[in-house]
C-alpha cells in the first residue's frame, strides 16, 4: 500500500530521513506545488491531491501544516488511514494567539527573511544531532519565501471541523509550535517537541509501525 507523505511548512522530504516504512508500505513524498494567489488551504489540498492514485488503497501522513493538508485531502478521498505528526486535525485547535494574529493580519508585518533567520539561530540551541542541524539549516535556507508567506496566511485562515476516520495523531507533550493543550492526540510522546520526527524518531517509528501493520494488513498489500 502507498502512503502519501506531506512535509511541514517550507520543509521537504529531508525531515523524514529517520522514518522507517515496512515492506508492505511504499512511501510517496508529495512535493509542494506553487500556490495560487489568495488560494485557501482546502483549494490547495484539492490540487495537490491530483498526485494521488485513489484507485488503490492508500494512507496519508502529514507533518505540521502537512497534517492539515492531509485532513483536507481525506475529505475528498477515502484513505485507509490519515496520520498526523505534530499537527492538528481541526482549525478550532489552533492556539488562540495564532487566531488573533490571523484576524489582525499580523503575519503580514513580519518579514519572512526574519523568520528564516530566527529558525537558523534556533538550531544552535535545539536538541537535534549535528547532522540533523545541518539538514534543517539547508531546508530553511532553501525554502521559498513566497510559499512561506502564502502558507502562514492559509493556515491562520483555515476553517475545518471535519475529523477523518480512521485517523491517528502523534503529538509531543512539549510541542512549542502547536502546544498539546489545544489539541487531543491519539498518541503522546512525553517531552516530544515539534520536530520529534527527527529527534524522537525511534518512538515515532514504533507507533507508526503499529498503525502501518494494522491498516496495510486490512487493505492488502496494494503494491504491484
Amino acid at each position: 500500500m502507498k502512503c502519501y507523505v506531506i512535509s511541514g511548512m517550507a520543509a521537504d522530504r529531508r525531515v523524514f530521513n529517520h522514518l522507517q516504512f515496512p515492506h508492505t508500505v511504499e512511501p510517496v513524498f508529495l512535493e509542494w506545488i506553487t500556490p495560487q494567489q489568495t488560494e485557501t488551504l482546502p483549494a490547495y489540498a484539492k490540487r495537490l491531491a491530483l498526485k494521488i492514485d485513489a484507485q488503490k488503497p492508500f494512507m496519508l501522513l502529514g507533518l505540521s501544516m502537512g497534517g492539515m493538508i492531509a485532513v483536507e485531502i481525506a475529505k475528498l478521498m477515502q484513505p485507509s488511514a490519515t496520520i498526523l505528526l505534530s499537527s492538528i486535525p481541526l482549525s478550532s485547535q489552533l492556539p488562540k494567539f495564532y487566531k488573533l494574529a490571523g484576524k489582525l493580519q499580523l503575519y503580514k508585518m513580519v518579514p519572512v527573511g526574519l523568520i528564516k533567520k530566527a529558525s537558523l539561530v534556533k538550531r544552535f540551541f535545539a536538541s537535534e544531532s549535528a547532522e540533523d542541524k545541518q539538514t534543517l539549516r539547508n531546508v530553511v535556507i532553501e525554502s521559498d519565501a513566497a510559499f512561506i508567506r502564502w502558507a502562514m496566511e492559509a493556515v491562520l485562515k483555515w476553517e475545518n471541523d471535519y475529523l477523518p476516520n480512521p485517523y491517528f495523531h502523534i503529538h509531543g507533550s512539549s510541542d512549542e509550535i502547536l502546544p498539546m493543550k489545544y489539541t487531543r492526540p491519539t498518541h503522546i510522546i512525553p517531552n516530544g517537541k515539534h520536530l520529534m520526527v527527527m529527534t524522537r524518531s525511534g518512538e515515532v517509528n514504533c507507533i507508526l509501525r503499529e498503525i502501518f501493520n494494522q491498516h496495510s494488513a486490512k487493505a492488502g498489500d496494494g503494491m504491484e
